[in-house]
């Protein structure tokens, strides 16, 4: 993901909310309502504590990149659109919309019953106002290209400061009309209004507010199912209440949602066992010990692992023969990626055979991606050994010797190392030196080109192939191996322009761009990442998406007892 940031994966969503705006309700302790206690029915009110490994930082939603913190803006304010339970946008802040024969005109109107927490309607220029306080280059903010992504018209020179805000392609018509207009048609528009980035933001509000808008439950305005009810910046609980104000109450059965931040993991899970939490996440060993017990879920994810070969070394030091495609084959089906997701991680994640991961986009016809896509350099150490010995040929050595470059936290020294045995066993006279890194340093260096091979991961912003395939076109910043191909960029330039009206035609060229990639392993890819959780039997009405902000509260329900 470009700011993970991501995920992505991955699964996904989004919304934002205010607590104490003039009308409302009475908090309480997080823990539980009043009585406290575990989930269920607590003193006739319906309560999920959740368990967290980080703190919230900032719930403005122009601002916020980490996962909880978008998650939790999901619940408290909506945007245009919502992401359904079969993964498709459905309507939320908008009641109906139109969009022009060229594609590149939005009218959306917005829902008359859909109002602030403080009785004010949620408007049309709630959403210009957000949107050009996101693009702000003194907002800083790191998802300002989220509305590039959209083409969302003049957002680039705007957000490069050579444009005024106030030229940014949305306006509102009256109150309740937002017309926005685009570069060009994107076919995935709508999907990406489900982001967190998109919602609405009240001016009068957050102008108020200055510099302490969405610092502490205080200073939130909420609009959505939920609103926060009680978080201090730095604490280490938080709370969600339901929204008695909002259009589609009747349907949200929670009153409560507490959670609880332990960094421990062995502590989550003595309040898991203990009744204390009733949805958490585990990690490592703890998935073992789980797995056979009532209540494991395993949540596919939409991060793509993958080994990021440098095809066009800065100097010498980095030249080691990854330049030579049967190398890059040769490597890319010497692993056995069974073993990596089953034995190491066995977390949900699944062997990646693919640069574009499942469930990430529904293409034209009703299906996903990877159903009508091929799959390319799947494990097949023989078939690596011809590659290395036809590379050893073009290359004229006998030997190699890469240096690989990871993070050194998770699980991820494990798989590196992993890899290297692999490798180095499949392919003799190839060697693998590793390279642990903090992985701000070890993006730092792949970014500056300072690598040889490199175990990185994306995480998908939006529910389209496109935002794994623009990586790889010419000088992107996220194309770390500088590979280049004109027949690609070709493509993708012709997906995002004369065939962004003719969805077929471009899901073909999406399909196309994606062989082109692998049949070049241009990228070494190696699972597909998955999560593991406990959910407490009984509750039901969890959604988890591998893109967007992760999970999804709005239809949950708990049954149980004091």
């Amino acid at each position: 993901m470009k700011i993970w940031k991501r995920l992505i994966p991955a699964l996904l969503v989004l919304t934002l909310l205010a607590g104490c705006g003039g009308d409302a309700q009475p908090s309480a302790a997080p823990g539980g309502t009043q009585d406290g206690g575990p989930s269920g029915t607590q003193g006739g009110e319906k309560v999920l504590n959740v368990g967290r490994m980080a703190e919230l930082f900032d719930m403005d939603s122009t601002i916020a990149t980490e996962a909880d913190c978008l998650e939790v803006i999901s619940a408290i304010i909506e945007p245009l659109f919502v992401t359904a339970p079969d993964g498709a946008p459905t309507n939320a802040l908008c009641d109906t919309y139109e969009v022009d024969e060229a594609g590149t005109t939005y009218t959306f109107r917005i829902r008359r019953d859909a109002d602030w927490m403080n009785g004010e309607p949620v408007t049309a220029h709630d959403f210009v106002y957000a949107w050009r306080r996101l693009v702000d280059p003194a907002t800083a903010s790191e998802y300002s290209f989220m509305m590039e992504v959209a083409a969302v018209k003049n957002a680039t020179p705007i957000i490069a400061g050579e444009l005024p805000t106030d030229q940014l392609g949305v306006s509102a018509a009256d109150d309740k009309t937002l017309v926005v207009e685009l570069d060009r048609p994107v076919t995935y528009f709508l999907n990406l209004m489900t982001f967190p980035s998109f919602c609405p933001i009240n001016e009068a509000y957050a102008t108020e507010k200055g510099s302490q808008y969405a610092l502490g439950a205080d200073n939130l305005l909420c609009c959505g199912p939920f609103y926060m009810s009680a978080w201090d910046v730095g604490g280490n609980t938080y709370q969600l209440k339901k929204n008695p104000g909002y259009y589609d109450a009747d349907k949200v059965k929670l009153d409560a949602i507490n959670f609880q931040i332990i960094t421990d993991p062995q502590q989550t899970m003595l309040a898991y066992e203990n009744g204390d939490l009733d949805y958490v996440r585990l990690s490592g060993e703890q998935i073992s010990k789980y797995e056979t017990m009532e209540g494991f879920t395993r949540i596919e994810e939409g991060y793509l692992w993958y080994l990021s070969c440098n095809l066009n070394p800065k100097s010498p030091e980095y030249s080691c023969g990854l330049e030579n495609e049967n190398l890059r084959k040769a490597i890319a089906m010497s692993y056995d990626k069974d073993t990596i997701c089953f034995e190491i991680l066995k977390d949900g994640s699944v062997p990646a055979n693919f640069a574009i991961p499942n469930r990430l986009a529904t293409g034209p016809d009703g299906r996903d991606f990877r159903e009508t896509a091929g799959t390319y350099l799947e494990t097949d150490k023989e078939a690596a050994l011809a590659c290395w010995e036809k590379a050893k040929t073009e290359l004229g050595v006998d030997e190699v010797t890469i240096e690989l470059l990871y993070d050194d936290s998770d699980s991820t020294p494990l798989i590196a190392q992993y890899l290297q045995s692999e490798i180095e066993n499949t392919l003799p006279g190839v060697h693998l030196a590793l390279k642990a890194q903090p992985k701000k340093s070890r993006t730092e260096l792949m970014q500056n080109r300072e690598y040889q091979l490199g175990l990185t991961r994306w995480g998908p912003d939006y529910s389209d192939p496109m935002t794994y395939l623009d990586m790889w076109t010419t000088g992107s910043t996220y194309n770390y191996g500088e590979w280049s191909s004109e027949e690609y960029d070709k493509l993708i330039q012709e997906a995002n322009t004369t065939l962004a009206n003719e969805p077929e035609a471009r899901w073909e060229n999406l399909k196309q761009a994606e062989k082109l990639v692998m049949d070049q392993a241009v990228i070494l890819p190696v699972y597909q990442k998955g999560t593991a959780a406990m959910v407490r039997p009984g509750v039901t009405g969890l959604s988890f998406f591998p893109v967007g902000v992760g999970t999804i509260y709005k239809d949950v329900d708990v049954n149980g007892t004091d």
